[in-house]
This record gives structure tokens, sequence and C-alpha cells, in this order.
């Protein structure tokens, strides 16, 4: 490894300890392919598999993977109707692994989430067997104050230029603090513990994921 993937595996190690007390799974991968590879043994052929908005997963390669295993996949993106939509939530709750991201993750191990819908956020509290979280070590911040700041200043305004959103932050590049129609800080949740031990599983990549 690269001294820059060495600083990462040893903040990613002070990190899944953490984790561990509060009944999170953690574990950390020196690139994208062998997270993915260990992520796809892990789930079982035919299993559910349902995931959340995020560009972390679709760039450390695990979307592709997903889409060509032998899975039972259920796409939000599929949906036609405002019906359609509601039941694949609903399969989406009950799915076997919910893949997603976080926005950011501290020291401490809590994870730091800001969602639109919701839906993402919900799934993670409660629903799916498994939560398969991919995090790339840029999401890695000092405590819950600075993952506010990452994700309203940082994630947010990239991700309000990749869909189109008319909030402040996409004019600006910065938070604005707004209550627009577009809004996609509706819903802040910090995890700070699984009330199921091991439903969650981080899996930490000494890599540049997401925003």
């Amino acid at each position: 490894m690269t001294p820059k993937q060495l600083a990462f595996q040893t903040a990613a190690t002070g990190i899944i300890q953490k984790m561990a007390l509060r009944n999170i799974e953690g574990h950390f991968f020196e690139d994208s392919a062998s997270c993915v590879n260990a992520i796809t043994q892990m789930m079982e052929e035919g299993a559910v598999i349902s995931w959340g908005g995020s560009e972390s997963i679709k760039e450390c390669g695990l979307m592709d993977a997903v889409r060509t295993g032998g899975y039972t996949l259920v796409d939000r993106l599929s949906a036609k109707t405002p019906e359609e939509s509601r039941e694949l939530y609903a399969k989406s709750v009950l799915s076997d692994y919910y893949l997603m991201s976080a926005n950011a993750v501290t020291y401490d191990g809590e994870l730091i989430n800001i969602d639109g819908n919701g839906n993402r956020v919900a799934c993670l509290i409660h629903g799916p067997k498994n939560v398969i979280l991919v995090v790339g070590m840029n999401k890695i911040v000092a405590d819950v104050e600075s993952g506010y700041k990452r994700v309203r200043n940082s994630a947010s305004p990239a991700n309000a230029q990749r869909l189109g959103r008319n909030t402040p932050c996409f004019h600006t590049g910065r938070c604005g603090n707004c209550l627009a129609d577009d809004c996609m800080c509706n819903h802040i949740v910090v995890t700070r513990r699984s009330g199921v031990p091991g439903r969650i599983k981080v899996f930490f990549v000494a890599e540049e994921l997401g925003y």
C-alpha cells in the first residue's frame, strides 16, 4: 500500500473498533475491486437487493456487479407511477440487503446522513435484514458537527448540480440553510448505534468515492 493508503488503514482500524462498540460491523479495503468482491461473496444467490441514491456504490462498481449477478433486484427508478414507486419502496423495506453510502462517518464511529425524501435513511434505520454502506475515506470527519458541515457545503452542492435542483447551494456552491421546494436536506439522521448487532455493515475503501 502507498503511505496514503496506510494512513487510511490506520484511521479505519480505529473507527472500526469504535463501531464494534456500537453494534456496527466495519471492514477496510485497499481498493474498490476487493471491496466489491467481498460484498458480492457475502450476498447469497437469489437474495433480494435494493439501494438508495448513492454515487459511491456506482463509482466503486458495486451496482454493475449486482446487476449482472444472480440476485433479485428492487429498482425504485423503474417505477412509472407514484403507485408503483410506493410498491417498490415497500419491497425495499423487506429486502435482504440494502445498499447505500454514508454522507459522513466520524472517527468515533457515528454515521451521518442527510436525505431529501427520507427513503434512504428510513431503510438504514429499520426494515432490510442487512444494510451495506460503501464509504470512501474522503467522508471521514472529526465529529458530528463537522459531518453536518461537510454534507451541507460539499456533498449537497455537488448533488444539486447532478440532480438539477433549484436550491441556494446549486447557485452559490455552499449551503444556504434553505427551505426551498427542491431542498435535499429535509431529514438529518445520526446513527450512533445499531439496535441489531451486525445489521449495519460499513465497507471502507482507501479511495475517494461519491460526494
